[in-house]
C-alpha cells in the first residue's frame, strides 16, 4: 500500500475480492516518478514547499526551526527544504509491523524543544502522518505544519496540526 501510495483498504480490497459483490473503496494511486528521477524537478517542488512553509509561518508568527522527512520519500522533500529555509533536518521512520512505533534516526537533528515542520509525499488516511506528529511530541517537540505533495483526504489538519498539500485528489463521484 505505500509503495503503491493506496489506501491499506484499497489494497485488502484489490487482494480479497470478489468482482460479483464487492464494490470498491474510492482511492487513487499517485505516481510522481516524473519527478522523482532528477533532483532538480525535486528542488523544484522542495521550493514550493518553502513558499508554503513561509506563508503559514508568516500567518500564525512563528518559525519553524526543524524540517522533520517521513521516510522514505518525505526525505528529498525535507532534505532541500531544510538547506533552503537554514532549518535542521530530522528523520522518522514510520511504525513497522514489528515495532508498533515509529522512531527519529539519530544520525540527525533531534526535535526536542523545537518547532518542527513534517513533510512527507502522499497522505492516505493520516495514520503515518499522525504517528509523526504523536512521536514528535514525546520528544518534546511542536509539530507546527505537516506538508504532504498530495492529499487523498478532506482533512486540512491532523490531531491540532494545520495540513498543506500541494494537490489535493478528492473523489466527485
Amino acid at each position: 500500500a505505500t509503495e503503491l501510495h493506496l489506501s491499506r483498504e484499497t489494497v485488502i480490497w484489490l487482494l480479497t475480492r470478489n468482482v460479483k459483490q464487492d464494490i470498491p473503496p474510492s482511492d487513487v494511486k499517485i505516481g510522481w516518478r516524473s519527478m522523482g528521477v532528477f533532483g532538480g524537478r525535486i528542488s523544484a517542488v522542495a521550493t514550493l514547499f518553502c513558499d508554503i512553509i513561509m506563508e503559514e509561518m508568516d500567518r500564525r508568527e512563528q518559525f519553524a526551526d526543524t524540517i522533520v522527512g517521513i521516510a522514505i520519500n518525505g526525505i528529498p522533500f525535507a532534505t532541500l527544504i531544510s538547506e533552503e529555509l537554514g532549518a535542521e533536518m530530522a528523520i522518522y521512520r514510520p511504525l513497522s509491523s514489528e515495532n508498533k512505533v515509529g522512531a527519529f534516526s539519530s544520525n540527525y537533528a533531534s526535535v526536542s524543544g523545537k518547532d518542527v515542520v513534517i513533510v512527507d509525499d502522499v497522505l492516505n488516511t493520516g495514520g503515518t502522518m499522525r504517528g509523526a506528529i504523536d512521536e514528535v511530541q514525546k520528544q518534546g517537540g511542536r509539530p507546527v505544519l505537516a506538508l504532504v505533495l498530495v492529499n487523498k483526504t478532506e482533512k486540512d489538519e491532523i490531531d491540532g496540526v494545520p495540513l498543506r498539500a500541494l494537490i489535493r485528489a478528492t473523489n466527485i463521484a
